[in-house]
Formats: structure tokens, C-alpha cells, sequence
């Protein structure tokens, strides 16, 4: 039997939703007649889950399409959908809810050929929700249930200005390379996402790394209700202000350096 109730909330659920948001996949108009519109992943929703979030949905695609590192489709997605997005909007748009402070700087590649692009603040507390969204409906379709628990994650395409943040987002990245145990890499059209989750540590969270535009990646852990709190010693010291070196793979990460 289908299941009937919000994959995020757990209400009556009254439609489904696209995760992620059917946005993000490029309308064949655009992108020179491709299909990435098929095999989509839906779970069900209630109406403050789908339908009253479309806002929150068009900001990631504005937000992320233009990465610089994002595959080709990104691109043309930037130029055409997101384009047309940002033209219905008023001319501050960009500046209030997408990248504040922004500056214009040209990247040049190796063959010398430059791009035009935007540096700034990203509404950062807003991303992080659009994601957390995203995971709690992955979780849902990967397990057939909805998760209890603390997501926690890092966006593994922002330059923190914390350097311990900054570190700790490299070093996770790392981790994932070197030490977790992974599942199958899934996502039917994985140009524009795919999705891969790690077996549980040994204090039971699970690991997941979402990746967009094969360009975009969004690390994220799940703490299940009534798991034991993760401790590590290394984390402990770096927590407390103490200079900490911590060794995953062959690669060595130090925090609050002095």
C-alpha cells in the first residue's frame, strides 16, 4: 500500500513532491531537445511540504545553477530558465535573496577563454533548508520511511570564512573518499543529481553526499533519534580551542591554529 503520510512531517499527505524539486531538471526547450525530465523522484507531501515551498524551490536553482565547477547542462540551464527567473524578478533580486555584497570577476580557463561570474554571500541558513528538505525526501525513498532524528550538513561548494569550517568540510570530503563504507551511486539523469549513501558508523549515522550538476556537492549526516552521541577525542579537543592535527588517509588536517 502506498504510504499516505508527509515524507517530512508525517501529516496526511495530499499530493507528492519532487525531490529534488523538478525545477532543477532542465525542460528539453532548453537544454537542445534532452530529456531530464524522466524516471523523476517523488514522495508524498503535504501541502505546506510541495506546493507552498515553490518559492524556496526556484531560489536553489537560481542559487546553484551558476556554480563555477557545474557540468555544461548548468549552464545552459543558467542561461535560459534561471535567466528567465531572475528577468520576472525586481532588479534586486540577486542582491536580498540570493548573493549579497556580490562582485563581478572574470576566471580565465587554462585555454585562456573567460567567464563571467558573481562572488559574494550566499543566504546560507537558506540553503541549508532547501537541502534539508531535499535529504529528508531521499531518506524517505531510499528506506520507505520518514526520518527521525538531527540532520547536520556541509556545503562542500561554499568557501567558509571560519577556517575550522573550512577545514572541517575538506576533511569530510576526505573521509568519504577514504573511510566510509558506500552504497550504490543512484540518481536516474546523474548529470543533474545523483545521491549516494554510506553504511551506519559505529554510533549509527548514516552518511549521504548529494551531488548537483556533478559539480555541486552537499554532504550530509543522519542522527537517528535515540543513537548514541558521536564522540571522538580529536573532535573534542578541536571543539575546546586546543591546535589539533587529525589524519584521514594520507592527507593531515589541523584546526585553531594559532
Amino acid at each position: 500500500m502506498e504510504n499516505k503520510f508527509c515524507y517530512k512531517c508525517g501529516y496526511i499527505a495530499t499530493s507528492r513532491e519532487h525531490v529534488p524539486p523538478i525545477c532543477l531538471f532542465p525542460e528539453a526547450k532548453d537544454v537542445i531537445g534532452l530529456n531530464f525530465r524522466k524516471d523523476l523522484i517523488t514522495v508524498p507531501s503535504c501541502d505546506e511540504h510541495n506546493s507552498k515551498k515553490s518559492h524556496d524551490d526556484e531560489f536553489l536553482m537560481v542559487s546553484i545553477s551558476g556554480i563555477v565547477g557545474n557540468n555544461l547542462i548548468a549552464y545552459l540551464q543558467t542561461q535560459t530558465k534561471v535567466d528567465r527567473a531572475i528577468r520576472r524578478k525586481s532588479k534586486d533580486f540577486l542582491n536580498k535573496e540570493i548573493i549579497k555584497n556580490y562582485k563581478y570577476h572574470t576566471l580565465k580557463s587554462k585555454t585562456g577563454k573567460k567567464y563571467p561570474v558573481l562572488y559574494g554571500n550566499p543566504n546560507y541558513n537558506r540553503l541549508v533548508n532547501c537541502f534539508e528538505h531535499i535529504s529528508y525526501g531521499i531518506y524517505f525513498h531510499e528506506f520507505g520511511e520518514r526520518f527521525e532524528g538531527t540532520i547536520k550538513m556541509l556545503l562542500g561548494f561554499i568557501i567558509y570564512n571560519d577556517k575550522n569550517t573550512q577545514t572541517m568540510t575538506e576533511m569530510v570530503k576526505e573521509k568519504f573518499i577514504v573511510d566510509e563504507i558506500s552504497n550504490e551511486i543512484k540518481g536516474e539523469n546523474p548529470t543533474i543529481f545523483k545521491y549516494q549513501f554510506f553504511e551506519p558508523d559505529k554510533f549509527g549515522l548514516i552518511g549521504m553526499v548529494m551531488t548537483f550538476y556533478e559539480g555541486t556537492e552537499v554532504f550530509v549526516a543522519f542522527q537517528p533519534k535515540n543513537s548514541d552521541e558521536p564522540f571522538d577525542l580529536s573532535l573534542a579537543l578541536l571543539n575546546s580551542g586546543i591546535p589539533t592535527l587529525i589524519e584521514v588517509g594520507d592527507k593531515i588536517f589541523e584546526f585553531n591554529k594559532k
